[in-house]
């Protein structure tokens, strides 16, 4: 069974950074998109930052020049280093990612969670 595990997350002081990680487990070929989603209270789960197979990078407004996505293929794994970390940024970091799973003759890409991680910055 194929699942990914986010870690890193807590409680941080404003101007403070932390890093979340996700690895894949279980039986998959590769990795396609990758990202970080966020979901802050009473809101809905909004993009972070992704990062695609070919190597490109994308971030929401509000974490450019402050948040930094990489990945690992070989391991499936992707990371978010956050930095100048502010109130508002406050939420549940839930890792996605694309994958491609099945047999060597039957290979398709399915979508994962993670369960997600809680960060909290105070003020």
């Amino acid at each position: 069974q194929v699942k990914l595990e986010e870690t890193g997350g807590g409680l941080v002081q404003r101007g403070g950074s932390l890093r979340l990680s996700c690895a894949a487990s279980g039986r998959f070929y590769y990795t396609r998109r990758m990202a970080w989603y966020r979901q802050a209270p009473g809101k809905e789960r909004e993009l972070v930052a992704e990062a695609t197979s070919g190597g490109n990078t994308n971030y929401a407004d509000s974490v450019k020049d402050r948040f930094t996505i990489s990945r690992d293929t070989d391991k499936g794994a992707v990371y978010l280093q956050m930095n100048n970390l502010e109130p508002a940024d406050t939420g549940v970091f839930y890792c996605y990612g694309r994958l491609v799973v099945g047999q060597p003759t039957d290979l398709r890409e399915d979508d994962y969670w993670g369960q997600g991680t809680q960060v909290t910055v105070s003020s």
